[in-house]
């Protein structure tokens, strides 16, 4: 038999099967759309994550309390809380050459409200330099200023979202509000930016940091800092100055880890797309199971249908057909089911990975839908393999049957 006459024979017996092959390649379908859905969520995950952090731009450096390994993220990031970090490393990291910014940040949660309006909110205490280190801007109003900067002044500017919610169409400045059952005067309102991956500017209020440390939170601790760098080239230089500091500020003698960890927005960068790269290998691998699953479903199914065409087998044979055309015709049978549920899988998960990613920017998400041609052939290359592997043992059943005894089958 010629290769073409097998290919069209078998596909005459799956068509001829259509709910059999159909759910025969249900699993291969599942496993392969779970496998192509989870590394394009990863992909667009990541890339989410890079753009947010890119925000701040490549001449950021951040310090937070606690310390790293190399590679790996601080234990404060995981909500543990540290208190090594205070308002006068900041001041002295703002002193450090080619550094032309520094804002500490004091965060909570708490009530805000305003005449009968009432709902729970994260503030910041923080510097008149988080402007410049956010890149943030005003629309209404002003910042906080240098000369509230270490005071206990209670003033406050609003995010968008909070301002809206709290005050409709009224003009929020020079208002009254509560934080707790503290009184803060509105002395300005943000522009909207939208959500990041760190937080929502919309979303939150602003105060002095002294003013969260010692009137709201009652600590004098800081959650962390952020420094901005004049030059991207000077980072190195800049973070080693820092780091020489706060050892010395904090009497860490030699042979002493350090109580803190200062990265650069490129070094958070790689750890972050280590991070999710590996957990969307991870996942892959999980979903990859499903496709061995499928692959003992072909198995199976292949071997009942070996058994129900054990007459069509002995009479092939007995017009002359060799044991490798019988070989060839299950095992031409089985790579095609599992092909052809790779394809619909395929599809169907970049079509499910398109809805994601549509959901998350009707959410006010940034999200690539990132389909790699690396993925698509893995889960072609994947399944086909799986289809041969597990179409052997039906194929070299079948062959081995004799040919007078299939012939006599019922």
């Amino acid at each position: 038999m010629n290769t073409k006459f097998t290919v069209n024979f078998a596909w005459k017996n799956i068509v001829a099967n259509k709910r059999r092959s159909f759910l025969t390649m249900l699993g291969m379908i599942i496993g392969v759309g779970s496998v192509i859905s989870i590394m394009a969520i990863g992909a667009g995950a990541q890339s989410y994550v890079f753009s947010q952090l890119e925000v701040f731009g490549g001449n950021m450096v951040g310090v937070t309390p606690g310390a790293s390994e190399e590679d790996g993220p601080p234990a404060s990031v995981f909500g543990v809380v540290i208190t090594t970090l205070t308002y006068d490393d900041a001041e002295g990291i703002k002193k450090i050459e080619h550094v032309t910014a520094v804002t500490p940040y004091a965060n909570g949660n708490m009530k805000v409200s305003y005449r009968d309006k009432a709902k729970n909110v994260d503030f910041s205490g923080v510097t008149s330099d988080f402007m410049e280190v956010e890149n943030s801007k005003i629309a209404e109003g002003r910042f906080l200023v240098e000369d509230e900067d270490g005071t206990v002044e209670r003033n406050a500017v609003l995010g968008s979202e909070i301002a809206k919610d709290l005050f409709e169409d009224e003009n929020p400045l020079g208002k009254k509000i509560k934080i707790g059952q503290e009184s803060f005067t509105v002395v300005g309102v943000l522009t909207k930016k939208g959500s990041s991956l760190i937080s929502s500017q919309d979303q939150q209020i602003y105060v002095p940091v002294r003013t969260a440390q010692k009137i709201l939170l009652g600590i004098d601790y800081i959650s962390l800092l952020r420094a901005k760098i004049d030059d991207e080239k000077n980072i190195n230089q800049a973070m080693g100055e820092m780091e020489s500091l706060l050892r010395n500020s904090h009497n860490l003698k030699a042979g002493m880890g350090n109580d803190f960890a200062v990265r650069s927005m490129s070094q958070a960068l790689d750890i972050i797309g280590t991070v999710t790269g590996a957990i969307s290998i991870f996942l892959g691998a999980i979903a990859a199971i499903s496709l061995l699953v499928g692959g003992v479903g072909i198995m199976n199914i292949m071997l009942v249908s070996v058994t129900e065409r054990t007459r069509e087998v002995g009479l092939r044979k007995a017009l002359g057909a060799k044991r490798k055309d019988i070989v060839a015709q299950f095992l031409v049978e089985a790579v095609m089911i599992t092909f052809v549920g790779g394809v619909i899988g395929i599809v169907g998960g970049t079509i499910f990975s398109y809805v994601v990613a549509a959901a998350a920017t009707a959410y006010g998400y940034r999200w690539d839908l990132i389909v790699s041609l690396n993925s698509v052939l893995l889960a072609v290359g994947v399944s086909t393999a799986i289809g041969l592997l597990f179409g052997i043992y039906p194929a070299y059943k079948a062959a081995g049957l004799n040919a007078i005894e299939s012939l006599r089958y019922e």
